[in-house]
């Protein structure tokens, strides 16, 4: 797995990186070399913030945590990630290493069987509209997110409320 280690407002100690690529290995057997690690170290007032973000052959899983060190936050989003994984077993063993979830059979908590329970289903009429008033919509509405039709560049779009207060905005691609 290839590890990339990003400090904001800091730099990273190598015995952080050291020790990110130790953990990193738990989970490395799941998706073998070919997967990559973004780490990005926080450091705000009275508590650090680890993201980590694996990408493999385009599923991405992410994980962010705030403890009062960095190495408690990093081993809080490996735990996160491993349960993640583990929760999703079959809907991505297929994209996975073969044979990556043979150690968890035994053990495996999860019912293998289940499919996502839809509860609800909703449709929604998009008129064009710009980015911040996509925002107040949101807003009025009290939702979390918002799907909207740009109106700069006709594309549906997604802006969403972040934990830290801000906002942001998902702008769909074609790969």
């Amino acid at each position: 797995m290839k590890i990339t280690v990003i400090g904001k407002k800091c730099t990273p100690r190598e015995s952080f990186k050291e020790r990110a690529e130790k953990r990193l290995a738990k989970i490395d057997k799941f998706f073998g070399s070919d997967a990559e690690a973004k780490i990005k170290a926080t450091v705000e007032k009275n508590e650090q913030i680890v993201e980590v973000t694996i990408f493999h052959e385009g599923i991405f899983f992410r994980s962010q945590e705030r403890a009062q060190t960095l190495n408690d936050a990093l081993d809080r989003c490996v735990d996160s990630l491993v349960r993640q994984i583990r929760k999703n077993k079959t809907k991505v063993e297929k994209r996975l290493y073969n044979g990556a979830f043979e150690q968890f059979d035994a053990i495996d908590t999860f019912d293998s069987e289940d499919e996502y329970n839809i509860v609800r289903s909703k449709e929604i009429t998009l008129k064009p509209q710009s980015v911040d008033e996509a925002v107040l919509q949101m807003n009025l509405l009290d939702h979390q997110f918002y799907v909207f039709l740009n109106s700069a560049d006709d594309k549906i779009c997604v802006v969403y409320s972040r934990k830290d207060g801000g906002y942001g905005l998902i702008i769909p691609t074609i790969d």
